[in-house]
């Protein structure tokens, strides 16, 4: 907290900050929950008191007197049981939430005197607490970092961000789960361990093969071998599948660990909707349903900011000042529902209004002036369609009616970010009932399901989900129009992306097209195929360099290569449709390979050079070991060919070399040799080699084919 009275507090109180304000959090959940139940439920007027006076007291040990200024206040409220009670205790905890979130933040809360000589009113107040405030009849404020403007009257500062509880910050666990998680990573720690004989084995194994080559009997060498390797196989298999095991379940626990009830991130939605009301001047009741429902913390971390976004259109363009409300015969009080269900692995959020609702109709035509349609389509599209514009890219509002204006600024970020959790979200409103939008989202974040797509030289990953349907198009069958590709399909004439165009590829002639959705939106790509589905774990994709943005992110496949993995929500965007689009520049520069060759030969290492570069390889050629070591030292490359037989250090103690150094443990070796004796081979993948190739019989194809492999691009 700080120097001595910072805060006013003693510094000997300053370790039990922590502790007061985990308590008042918990404390200020329950009495925002239970303060909707009163006066009728006694049980929960009973909790309510017992709750405000353990927060007076802590207060009061802490020396925080503004927040025991006010628990006590309420307390004494509660013994009078005025009218419009929960609505005046549901504003008390959001207040409080605001003064106990400043204390978290090192600062000492400032008083409410407003508030508090309402309180002290008690029944002489009655008429004020009877009217219809701004402030929520259902379940109200949590803890969590509050706004900075929380509790302010109308026409004050508009209220700041909460986070969101339990998705951000601390999280509590059982210690018995913690116990289990640790448990099993210590299981697969000893089974990963334990491989290591195995892999001693192989190489016993190797060493025996290359001496039995010398007998005279070889092929008992080999039948002894055969055996062993069977036995080494079963052994694998058996270990492997206990590895599995254990590393599912491990992950199960630790996924279990990060699944949070929902009750205080919606919580602290409904305080910053009541907040946001006050600020404008506006009154709405909002209601929470299924705050027991969990989700992974990480998921909801991320869908903070989008559901944020939500709730501010609901009740600054949704629900209507109060007057307009009385005019259309509606409640002066707006209502806002929140709510949250598990099915299924999914968890649907639902943000709900009785506003007044968004024309379909005038969002078709702002769609049209905007480019997002053709000319002269709007008026044949349906509610469905046109509400699934507002999460079009660059959807601007600005200039449409009243009833719409603002709903479709963000939503495309909405869309992103529900995208990138691997969700869905879609929106429904009737012209002056209301709008509702639906966020479902997997209950838990696990490795993601992709797709392996070839885009010329270019392998990427597109996550699986959204996909519905694969379409092989045969040449002739597609067909540009106005600048954009369509491809035939029975009777429909769909519109695409070309993956080829967009990566500066050559297109294929006759393409793979993926189709499916996302959050509503029709999605179809053209890819030169599909290599396999993956399992993998994207991670953001860093914009400190120019990439191309369909690009999201980046994963490492199982065999530990890199690939980029593309945004199902960008390429469904109508902008990249447009078959004139320049493509990135970036695309040549990131797809030609490096090849070090190494050759003492002169006229080998031209014909091997004109073989690589051929194939649009940059290749860098050296007389010896030596001299492909220094190249190695001053540049950087995806793949060494080497000789075997070089003056000096030959090819195997080359290869051995850099086996040994970290840096090139993992580059791709090709020995290219005239030894074409099976030891000889085998000496050389013994030395680390990923391929062995002979100069008699080689191959310019498989070369090629090689070095891409084992560079990553094939």
């Amino acid at each position: 907290m700080g120097s001595k009275k910072r805060n006013g507090l003693d510094p000997e109180l300053h370790e039990l900050v922590p502790v007061f304000v985990e308590e008042a959090r918990d404390r200020l959940e329950r009495l925002a929950t239970l303060a909707p139940r009163l006066p009728a439920d006694e049980a929960a007027r009973t909790a309510v008191q017992r709750e405000l006076h353990t927060i007076k007291g802590a207060a009061r040990m802490l020396q925080v007197a503004p927040v025991a200024e006010l628990a006590h206040a309420a307390e004494e409220l509660l013994a009078e049981e005025p009218a419009g009670l929960a609505g005046v205790l549901t504003r008390v905890a959001d207040r409080l939430s605001a003064m106990v979130d400043a204390v978290a933040r090192g600062e000492m809360p400032e008083g409410d005197p407003e508030l508090l000589a309402e309180l002290s009113g008690g029944a002489g107040k009655d008429d004020d607490l009877k009217r219809p405030s701004s402030v929520s009849a259902g379940a109200g404020g949590p803890s969590g970092k509050g706004p900075a403007g929380a509790g302010e009257r109308p026409g004050g500062r508009s209220p700041g961000r909460p986070a969101t509880g339990s998705a951000a910050g601390e999280v509590r666990v059982d210690a018995a789960a913690l116990d289990a998680v640790a448990d099993t990573a210590t299981q697969v720690r000893i089974q990963a361990l334990a491989a290591r004989g195995s892999v001693q084995r192989i190489y016993d194994l190797a060493r025996l093969a290359e001496e039995g080559l010398r007998e005279d009997h070889p092929r008992q060498i080999l039948a002894v071998l055969g055996t062993m390797l069977r036995r080494l196989g079963v052994d694998f298999e058996s270990g492997h599948r206990r590895l599995v095991r254990s590393a599912e379940d491990g992950l199960e626990r630790l996924i279990k660990l990060q699944l949070q009830p929902l009750r205080g991130y919606l919580l602290h939605l409904a305080r910053y909707a009541r907040e946001l009301a006050r600020s404008l001047g506006r009154e709405v009741e909002v209601r929470i349903e299924g705050e027991e429902t969990r989700l992974d913390r990480r998921i909801a971390r991320e869908l903070e900011e989008s559901l944020l976004h939500l709730v501010r259109n609901a009740v600054d363009h949704g629900i209507e000042p109060a007057a307009e409300r009385e005019a259309r015969a509606k409640p002066a009080a707006g209502r806002l529902e929140l709510s949250a269900a598990a099915e299924a692995g999914r968890v649907r959020l639902t943000i709900s209004d009785d506003g007044a609702g968004i024309d379909p109709e005038a969002v078709a035509r702002q769609a049209e002036r905007a480019g997002l349609v053709d000319p002269g389509a709007a008026g044949a599209l349906g509610p469905e369609e046109a509400f699934r514009l507002l999460f079009t890219p660059g959807f601007s509002t600005r200039s449409q009616v009243s009833e719409i204006s603002g709903r479709g600024m963000g939503l495309d970020v909405v869309a992103s970010a529900v995208d990138r959790v691997g969700g869905e979200v879609l929106l429904t409103s009737e012209p002056g009932r209301g709008t509702t939008v639906v966020v479902e989202v997997p209950v838990a974040r696990r490795g993601e399901e992709v797709l392996l797509v070839r885009v010329g030289r270019t392998l990427l990953a597109l996550p699986s989900t959204p996909i519905r349907e694969v379409v092989r198009v045969e040449a002739g069958e597609t067909r540009e129009r106005d600048g954009r590709s369509y491809a035939q399909i029975g009777e429909r004439l769909v519109p695409f992306v070309p993956l080829s165009r967009l990566f500066g590829q050559p297109a294929p002639e006759s393409p793979l097209l993926l189709l499916g959705r996302v959050s509503g939106q029709p999605l179809a790509v053209a890819v030169d195929g599909v290599e396999g589905e993956e399992e993998v774990l994207v991670r953001p994709m860093t914009r400190a360099v120019a990439v191309e943005r369909a690009l999201d992110g980046m994963a490492l496949l199982a065999s530990g290569e890199p690939i980029g993995v593309l945004s199902p929500a960008v390429l469904a965007n109508r902008e990249l449709l447009d078959s004139r689009r320049p493509a990135p520049a970036v695309e040549a520069a990131r797809e030609r390979l490096r090849v070090l060759l190494v050759e003492d030969s002169l006229v080998t290492r031209e014909m091997e050079r004109r073989l690589l570069e051929d194939a649009g390889f940059e290749v860098t050629g050296a007389a010896d070991a030596e001299e492909g070591l220094s190249a190695l030292g001053e540049g950087r490359f995806d793949c060494l060919v080497t000789d075997i037989e070089m003056p000096g250090m030959d090819g195997y103690a080359l290869t051995r070399h850099l086996r040994g150094i970290p840096q090139f443990a993992h580059l791709p070796i090709i020995v290219v040799s005239t030894r074409d004796r099976p030891e000889d081979r085998l000496q050389g993948l013994a030395a680390g080699a990923d391929a062995y190739l002979t100069k008699q019989g080689l191959d310019a194809g498989e070369l090629v084919d090689l070095v891409r492999r084992l560079s990553g691009t094939r």
